[in-house]
């Protein structure tokens, strides 16, 4: 089935069947997010995180509502078990549970790290924050065992579902992590490398495009020629359009945990990918497959330059991407010169 004949709630999903519900302990915060949200929708798994999420963050009275496991169905080996409920690491096991189910569906292996040097390639897969050794680095912790060290908190859900929607990609990044610990060792100052992973990897949004004049417009902070003008162009999530040119998707684990509460001058530090017309005619599924793999291309050859700095990534007022925000309708939403800043770039534009 296309991606485009699911319901909205499960547009983002390769996994289409009803997925069991458990009970468990998440504190409030989780009840903030927004799962409709435009910029969650390219999630993989959606449908699954975002109804375990939903049903673990209830309020105590609502959970009293429940009848335990007998509202439970379907209960098949990578779901969640009786002994699992009201332990911790729950984010680790709903995440766990997802990415075990798009293995299964798309009939692959679960995704593997990208080895450093002489390390072998390791399974990924979501553990308790306790698997990390004291005084061990999380990036070569991951890079050498495969486990990902999850705690229940909203940063790591969001970087979880990075994982899981861009996990080449995430594994390149965790690849030169390792390579510039093992040169340098863990210090205060992580270098230009690591600087610019952990920007993009914090922050960071893909602006996908067939037309480059929006691509180099955002570049150079022309944001009439890129947000604006071509606002016909643009994608929008809610209704997918075959003929668009021009999308983003957040890679930025942060920036999404800043997005539970939306504010007009977030902003999130862009590359630019290249694709021809057909790019957007795919079910939105193997767009993210096929975008996983050219991003992760893009930051192997950026990250292995020499002179690569944050810097090179682009600035973009994330609220302001066409159909994120109701407000950006209208053109005045553009003249905040405090978000919309004329820029920095003159002859720059890497």
């Amino acid at each position: 089935m296309p991606a485009s004949d699911l319901p909205a709630t499960l547009n983002s999903d390769t996994h289409t069947k009803q997925l069991p519900v458990v009970e468990g302990q998440l504190d409030n915060s989780f009840a903030e997010i927004d799962w409709q949200a435009p910029w969650l929708s390219h999630i993989t798994q959606l449908s699954h995180i975002s109804s375990t999420i939903e049903c673990l963050s209830r309020s105590s009275s609502q959970r009293d509502d429940l009848n335990g496991l007998d509202n439970v169905k379907s209960l098949n080996k990578h779901d969640i078990n009786a002994s699992d409920i009201n332990t911790p690491d729950t984010i680790a096991k709903v995440l766990k549970t997802a990415m075990a189910q798009q293995a299964d569906h798309l009939q692959q292996p679960l995704p593997h790290t990208k080895p450093a040097h002489d390390h072998k390639f390791q399974t990924l897969q979501f553990v308790s924050q306790n698997a990390l050794p004291e005084g061990e680095a999380y990036e070569q912790f991951i890079g050498t065992t495969g486990n990902i060290p999850t705690r229940d908190n909203l940063h790591d859900l969001f970087n979880g579902s990075i994982w899981l929607t861009f996990p080449k990609t995430k594994a390149v990044l965790n690849y030169y992590h390792t390579l510039e610990i093992e040169k340098q060792g863990i210090s205060e100052r992580r270098g230009r490398v690591r600087d610019t992973i952990t920007v993009f990897d914090e922050n960071g949004a893909v602006l996908v495009t067939s037309d480059a004049s929006i691509g180099d417009a955002l570049v150079s902070f022309d944001w009439q020629a890129s947000l604006v003008k071509p606002r016909a162009k643009w994608d929008n999530p809610a209704q997918p359009d075959a003929s668009a040119q021009a999308a983003v998707y957040i890679f930025g684990h942060a920036l999404l945990e800043q997005l539970v509460s939306p504010r007009k001058p977030l902003c999130a530090h862009s590359i630019v990918i290249h694709v021809a017309q057909e790019f957007f005619t795919l079910p939105l599924a193997e767009r993210m497959n096929c975008l996983d793999s050219k991003v992760a291309e893009y930051m192997d050859t950026l990250l292995s330059n020499d002179d690569v700095k944050p810097r090179q990534l682009a600035p973009l007022p994330i609220l302001g991407v066409p159909h994120f925000w109701s407000a950006n309708k209208a053109a005045d939403f553009y003249e905040d010169s405090y978000v919309f800043r004329s820029g920095r770039r003159k002859k720059n534009k890497n």
